[in-house]
């Protein structure tokens, strides 16, 4: 079987039993840099198993490949990424498709998300949200991106390089509106931080800063409640 195994974005406290044990029962592990797989092995004191290979973008179709051969044989497989769920704006959604068309069987062991904890750490609204990964580069591309949720309710969440903040606050003021957001730094580490405010605000705090670690931003959705300078007194309740 292969086990799609969720690991700690931060916080090692936060792997759970049934990962633990996943681990340890797989005669191989994929994962996207053996360097860390093998960090966090070590401090759970998991032997290493008889394979442990890199699966990441560029080689996915090759190392696909070799799992399924693996499965084939009667072997459990491990799957994981640096932090998080595997396949989430992290290689694996191959994998776990090539098995759920040849009928393998597999199981997703739950854990820690980026996108949750940005979410409720952001304080916006939690009714409805989407998750758009890594937004693009190009100053153009990158405002069209936002401007497709411009009138939509719900709450946006993306990942981003800490190299890219301000450009990218900047990118989503034009697009959106001056709304609620939050930049969440570092979740559930030593060094967390969560930044809450209008995008304006957020923009000018961010412009000339410099960032150290994961990023997530969450923007509030297209209501008058979110945005700045709106009069909601005649909303309907």
């Amino acid at each position: 079987m292969l086990h799609v195994v969720a690991t700690p974005i931060g916080n090692l406290a936060d792997l759970s039993p049934r990962a633990l044990a996943a681990l340890r029962g797989a005669a191989a592990i994929a994962c996207e840099d053996t360097r860390r797989t093998w960090q966090l092995l070590t401090h759970f004191e998991i032997p290493r198993p008889a394979e442990m290979f890199s699966y990441r973008q560029g080689n996915e179709e090759r190392v696909t490949e070799k799992v399924l051969s693996l499965l084939a044989e009667g072997k459990d497989v491990a799957l994981c990424s640096d932090g998080g769920y595997p396949g989430i704006s992290d290689p694996g959604y191959r994998l776990i498709r090539a098995c759920a068309k040849a009928g393998i069987p597999y199981e997703v062991v739950p854990g820690a998300s980026a996108v949750e904890v940005a979410l409720l750490m952001s304080g916006l609204s939690t009714s409805s949200f989407t998750f758009r990964g890594f937004p693009p580069r190009g100053p153009g591309a990158l405002r069209n991106w936002f401007a497709e949720d411009a009138d939509k309710e719900h709450t946006l969440i993306c990942y981003e390089s800490p190299f890219r903040v301000g450009a990218t606050l900047a990118a989503a003021l034009d697009a959106l509106g001056d709304r609620e957001a939050a930049v969440c730094i570092e979740l559930t580490k030593m060094h967390e931080r969560v930044s809450r405010g209008y995008l304006s605000d957020l923009v000018n705090e961010f412009k000339d800063a410099k960032v150290k670690g994961e990023v997530a931003l969450v923007i509030a959705g297209s209501n008058p409640k979110f945005a700045r300078n709106v009069d909601t007194s005649k909303e309907v309740k």
